[in-house]
């Protein structure tokens, strides 16, 4: 029989063995994964920011897979793709004969000098964990600092991670004002971004509207600065300096390191995969999520890596990997997406949806949206109970 590595058990990987078992795929399935349990990253910034607990995102990866599926907690040290075996950091290397890669993403600093030093990210939960630990235990200095930078908060990168934390962290100002006795407006939230535009790929009325609901919550937003340096306690922008005792870098994501450690033509640790989404000259191997780069073939541009894609990116490839055992040709992989859901806190957003028409969404409607949204995948990746245990 042969054996099926899927590595990740994010959305991508707990998708993969998801669907293989579904369609009763005839081989040894293991899914490997560093850490017990699943969590949802599209809301490590709720975590992040206090609004929501670690709990409230994760779920236990063994109740959500089928008995037959073999669990690995382990982490992944690098893939021998000659020999076909993945190389654990503690277990015995694991042979395949098929594998799915689906290892997810870390921080990107773009070479910045200082980043990984002076500022906080969050790729997981025990960083986002650390972020949101981080800014209590300093509000909570000023109490005795009377250090104003104490007070002040500086988002790196107004992407849509980005964006969803702002959202996130003015929805809690009221909050730590009361509970840590601060003067009332004496915390600044400061967003520091590249680019010119924000949320490019929202309409852009939605993109509009989403930045005057948080320059209209105090947010101070300096887009068209892009960051040359982070010191302790400034972020510098050309001549611009931008004090804060807490600095969070959400500027963007690479894949995961162990794409370059094993040897992959990449590129931030991204693949170019072929069209059935299998790397070039080896037909048993997929990357799927965050280490792949797929090609739209309408305009030969890439996709973006979300979590939409990576859900889809998933059926295809244990449709194909199904395909390869039971030698039928593969397909390639076609997506079309069905819109952008943008929180901005817990009771407001915006959203374009193309979804029996199109839609366009914002403010209190759009939390709704977006909390269909998590609890689908929820339930598409788990079991019923793990979405009503979330809410």
């Amino acid at each position: 029989m042969a054996t099926i590595a899927v590595l990740g058990g994010g959305y991508a990987g707990l998708r993969t063995v998801k669907r293989l078992m579904h369609d009763k795929v005839d081989a040894h399935i293991v899914l490997v994964n560093n850490h017990p349990y699943h969590y949802e990253s599209t809301q490590l910034h709720e975590v992040a920011a206090g609004t929501k607990t670690s709990a409230d995102i994760t779920f236990d990866i063994r109740e959500a897979v089928d008995h037959r599926v073999d669990v690995v907690i382990d982490t992944v040290v690098s893939i021998d793709r000659e020999n076909k075996r993945v190389i654990l950091e503690h277990g015995e290397p694991l042979a395949y004969d098929y594998l799915v890669n689906a290892l997810g993403f870390e921080s990107e600093t773009f070479g910045v000098k200082g980043v990984k030093e002076h500022s906080l990210s969050f790729t997981d939960i025990d960083s986002a964990v650390a972020v949101h630990e981080h800014i209590e235990r300093t509000l909570a200095n000023y109490a005795t600092s009377h250090d104003e930078n104490d007070l002040h908060i500086v988002v790196c990168g107004a992407g849509f991670t980005g964006i969803e934390l702002l959202g996130e962290l003015v929805h809690q100002v009221p909050r730590w004002t009361k509970q840590y006795g601060l003067p009332e407006g004496g915390m600044r939230i400061i967003c520091v971004e590249a680019g010119k535009k924000i949320l490019p790929m929202l309409p852009e009325d939605l993109s509009t509207w989403a930045v005057d609901f948080l320059t209209k919550h105090g947010v101070e937003m300096h887009p068209g600065t892009a960051i040359t340096e982070v010191k302790p306690g400034v972020v510098i922008g050309g001549d611009l300096e931008f004090h804060a005792n807490t600095v969070i870098w959400t500027t963007g994501v690479r894949g995961s390191h162990v794409i370059n450690d094993s040897g992959y033509d990449q590129k931030r640790n991204r693949v170019v995969v072929g069209e059935d989404l299998a790397v070039e000259g080896h037909p048993g191997e997929f990357l799927i999520g965050d280490v792949s780069a797929v090609p739209d073939a309408s305009s030969g541009r890439l996709y973006p890596t979300t979590a939409q894609i990576a859900i889809a990116q998933a059926d295809a490839a244990a449709a194909n990997v199904a395909a390869l055992i039971d030698g039928r040709p593969t397909q390639p992989f076609v997506f079309k997406s069905v819109g952008t859901v943008c929180s901005l806190g817990p009771h407001e957003g915006v959203a374009s949806i193309d979804m029996l028409g199109h839609w366009k969404l914002k403010g209190h409607k759009v939390s709704l949206v977006k909390k269909l949204v998590n609890d689908r995948s929820v339930l598409e990746l788990a079991h019923v109970k793990e979405m009503l245990a979330s809410n």
